[in-house]
């Protein structure tokens, strides 16, 4: 399918992947007009999508969700995997909640819902060539409704409580046990209770991992 020469010089490169195959026609038409795009390959199960990505290096896959024997989340992951450049835009009907989390969590740059029209996923396409990421307006309310009841939520084990953070916050800023609990205006045996629970549940064993996690979660400005 690529041209020779210089006529495909500069194109975003993209295969398609859907299992509805009387949709591949269609969508390569529209791409076919798109004077900057390149449609590289369709597929239509997500074996085949890892396996053209491999081998045809895409700029973009526009990547179908549910699909029989690989679904898009797991085939998002093995692209992502093998060549984390490439960027993937979940193109699905769902608008579930875990089902977006999932594919954004395996690394997927987009989400455009199918029900949009053509000129939204040429959008997207754009939004990740340019390092940003693209979500559907109905998807947006989701993820952010989603981002709000975990940050709402009481912690549970493995993650930091708010207070613990602080007390995290402040070891890594070098302050000493009393220091922090005059900050904080609670008893040494109070941060010393906390500064145990956050090594425990982050499983860290000594003040220098605290502070190698603190400046990785951004707590510190400190650097290495």
């Amino acid at each position: 399918m690529a041209g020779s020469g210089n006529e495909q010089e500069g194109k975003i490169r993209i295969i398609f992947v859907d299992d509805h195959e009387i949709f591949h026609e269609c969508i390569r038409h529209l791409f076919d007009q798109q004077q900057h795009m390149q449609m590289l390959a369709v597929a239509n199960n997500g074996r085949a999508a890892v396996r053209l990505a491999r081998e045809l290096v895409p700029d973009v896959v526009v990547m179908d969700i549910s699909m029989p024997g690989l679904n898009g989340i797991d085939a998002t992951r093995r692209i992502l995997a093998d060549n984390p450049k490439i960027k993937v835009i979940a193109l699905s009907m769902h608008s579930d909640r875990t089902i977006i989390q999932q594919i954004l969590q395996a690394g997927a740059r987009g989400y455009v819902l199918k029900d949009c029209a053509f000129d939204e996923l040429l959008m997207a396409i754009q939004a990740v060539m340019h390092q940003n990421m693209y979500l559907s307006p109905k998807i947006t309310s989701v993820v952010l409704d989603d981002y709000l009841q975990r940050e709402q939520a009481p912690a549970v084990s493995g993650t930091l409580t708010v207070r613990e953070r602080e007390v995290l916050q402040l070891i890594a800023e070098g302050k000493s046990t009393r220091q922090i609990a005059d900050e904080l205006n609670v008893s040494v045996k109070t941060v010393e209770t906390h500064r145990g629970q956050v090594m425990k549940k982050l499983n860290l064993h000594s003040l220098a991992d605290l502070v190698k996690y603190a400046v990785r979660e951004g707590l510190t400005t400190l650097s290495f």
